[in-house]
């Protein structure tokens, strides 16, 4: 007869073979989350349209027409478009995982999983808002009469990196919202102050042109600004990378999904007790 162990804290290897033997678990709540998102609203999935695209006409009003900003050679709209829905997918991910265990008390405090499982399927309800959103970019593109090049094809692997850059930063703002709740109230200060320190309405070629090499590996230390320049150069075909700014903030957001998962290892055996 099998014995199987449903204990916190068990070791390293067991965990990460738990996280794959509780994937059907992974998958039930994630679709869970994305059939009661938008259940009991007006216009339902349409949101995942609004909210970028009313941000990308105000930044493309403001700082387009009003600042003229440059936009490396494409229609501003399209350039701004290429950075708010990728910010939009890394908000969303750090904002929905930081309330995963919270708003799964009574979950967490009856059966033992990998709590891993919480934070990552909510990650995957913001992917499913970002894809949705991507009909706002073809229809810009459309618009403007762009047509796609070779470069998109490297789009997929830029959103695989806006998945590390926001899954580090939401372990570790998952965690810490458990033990101190301060921090629900905290993150939409985070994520609104993000905004504007994260190049989705001007280019980093900007930064570069002011403050030089220098400038521009500073800006780099946010590690969405690798994800933000590796989406414009894939969508606009006229951006360039600069790719020493690029590693650097990837491998940040790598760093940050290490520590994130170490540090949410490390205090999760807890969760039971505190939440």
């Amino acid at each position: 007869m099998n014995q199987l162990i449903i204990e916190a804290g068990r070791a390293s290897k067991n965990y990460w073979s738990d996280l794959w033997r509780y994937r059907e678990l992974f998958g039930f709540l994630a679709w869970r989350d994305i059939l009661v998102r938008y259940k009991q609203t007006t216009i339902g999935a349409a949101w995942a349209i609004i909210r970028p695209l009313l941000t990308i006409l105000i930044g493309a009003g403001v700082f387009g027409s009003l600042a003229q900003l440059p936009s490396d050679g494409v229609p501003y709209a399209v350039m701004v478009c290429a950075g708010t829905l990728p910010w939009y997918f890394f908000a969303s991910a750090l904002g929905e995982s930081a309330g995963s265990l919270v708003g799964n008390a009574n979950l967490i405090s009856k059966v033992y999983f990998p709590r891993m499982i919480l934070p990552a399927s909510a990650v995957v309800v913001a992917f499913v808002d970002f894809a949705i959103s991507l009909i706002i970019l073809g229809g810009l593109m459309l618009w403007y009469g762009m047509m796609p090049t070779w470069r998109l094809c490297a789009l997929p692997v830029f959103t695989a990196l806006a998945f590390v850059s926001a899954m580090g930063p939401g372990l570790f703002f998952t965690a810490l919202n458990v033990k101190y709740r301060d921090f629900r109230y905290i993150i939409p200060f985070i994520v609104q102050f993000g905004l504007y320190v994260s190049p989705v309405f001007y280019s980093t070629s900007v930064i570069q042109e002011r403050f030089g090499d220098v400038g521009r590996i500073i800006v780099s230390v946010n590690p969405i600004v690798a994800v933000i320049d590796g989406f414009r150069w894939a969508i606009c075909g006229t951006t360039e990378i600069h790719w020493g700014s690029f590693a650097l903030s990837s491998v940040l957001s790598l760093l940050l999904l290490v520590l994130g998962i170490k540090y949410f290892r490390a205090t999760e055996r807890n969760f039971a007790d505190v939440i």
